[in-house]
């Protein structure tokens, strides 16, 4: 993250000895990044937090294979297909990926177990319902529209109140807020579409007691459940500029032009081979004669992955897109609005647009997983013939 934060009880100084009230010392993590050459944050522990009892082997979850788009073809993914159950974690299932990031769909009612994903960051995005986030940095409560941008290596666990829906982006390095947002020493700049007053984070420490805890640990090699002496949330306090924090969609300030604009002005996060674009409701373009939604387009470098999560989709009217619909438009294949869309717009008069979307855009093609597969509607590729 770019801004210094400071959570609980921290010495003066880093890396001096930090009493506890028994006359014991607190003991210190660094997590950081890029071989400590990069962002990073210092955490006090009651306990080791390299105490393990066990570590086991687990079998990979079922489903997470995936298949080549091929033949090439224009997708369409229909979450509210898949229904829910299970958890935020181990209830994901498979949409799409690649080397760089993997997309899944979650939609569960129940605590997960504690989690480390120390292949990369995350960011879920909750379509649906309301969660406690809880972390080795604290707790956060969180609920529809909002990202949770969660650091590699971080243990934590989702708590739904209730049924939550979300898109999860597995990243296979780190994700961030795109570089020209901000300044050369970390500030967002006055043109980025949201800045540090829209973030929110843990506000305190969260202190659980508990021994012989079991966290599920994702590796490059693999899954392992490493079992700790002691419970992992039992920081005192941190500091530094590396910790999961929300960000709420609704907070994303849109930027227009007279005529349309292009998916960057949409960016809101980047990540190793990808970027998260936030398609907002705002004012249509509004030179007399602009065509007020998207023209044909060809993303020559770019798999384009779009979640449309809310609103109202005029571009797409008779392709059968809706809330929870997810289209998949490869970088081989030009993609626009549907037939009659543009005339339809026009004579409408319409002056703002209410659609809320998700967008990932990959610089790598993404392969199908079998969730995906599972659920699509597979007369989309023949919607602009009609």
């Amino acid at each position: 993250m770019p801004y210094y934060q400071r959570v609980g009880e921290v010495p003066r100084k880093r890396h001096v000895r930090f009493p506890k009230p028994d006359g014991g010392l607190y003991a210190e993590e660094l997590m950081g990044e890029e071989g400590f050459s990069s962002d990073s944050s210092l955490l006090y522990h009651r306990y080791a937090p390299t105490a393990i009892v066990k570590a086991e082997a687990v079998p990979a979850l079922a489903g997470g294979e995936l298949a080549p788009n091929m033949p090439l073809s224009p997708r369409h993914f229909r979450t509210q297909d898949l229904g829910s159950g299970g958890d935020l974690v181990s209830g994901r299932r498979l949409l799409a990926g690649n080397g760089d990031v993997r997309i899944a769909y979650a939609a569960g009612d129940l605590p997960s177990e504690l989690y480390r994903d120390s292949m990369g960051d995350e960011c879920v995005y909750v379509q649906s319902g309301r969660a406690t986030f809880e972390s080795t940095y604290g707790a956060m409560e969180v609920g529809e529209g909002d990202y949770v941008v969660i650091p590699t290596g971080t243990i934590h666990r989702w708590v739904p109140h209730g049924t939550v829906t979300a898109l999860v982006v597995e990243a296979a390095g780190h994700i961030r807020p795109p570089k020209r947002y901000l300044s050369q020493y970390g500030q967002f700049l006055e043109h980025a579409p949201y800045c540090e007053r829209d973030l929110r984070l843990p506000a305190e420490p969260l202190l659980t007691e508990g021994e012989d805890v079991p966290v599920l640990v994702r590796t490059r090699g693999g899954l392992t459940r490493l079992t700790y002496r002691n419970h992992p949330f039992d920081v005192v306090g941190w500091d530094g500029c590396l910790y999961p924090y929300a960000f709420n969609i609704a907070d994303f300030e849109p930027i227009v032009k007279r005529t349309h604009a292009p998916p960057p002005v949409h960016q809101t996060f980047e990540g190793p081979g990808f970027v998260i674009c936030s398609f907002c409701p705002r004012p249509l373009d509004f030179h007399p004669d602009a065509v007020p939604i998207p023209y044909n387009h060809h993303n020559v470098d770019s798999d384009e992955f779009m979640f449309y999560v809310g609103g109202d989709y005029s571009a797409r009217a008779g392709s059968g897109i809706d809330v929870g619909s997810i289209s998949l438009h490869p970088a081989g294949f030009t993609h626009g609005p549907q037939p009659g869309a543009v005339e339809a717009v026009i004579a409408s008069g319409a002056t703002t647009t209410s659609e809320l979307a998700v967008m990932i855009d990959t610089f790598r093609p993404l392969d199908l997983g079998a969730a995906a597969l599972a659920c699509e509607d597979t007369d989309y590729a023949w919607t602009w013939a009609r």
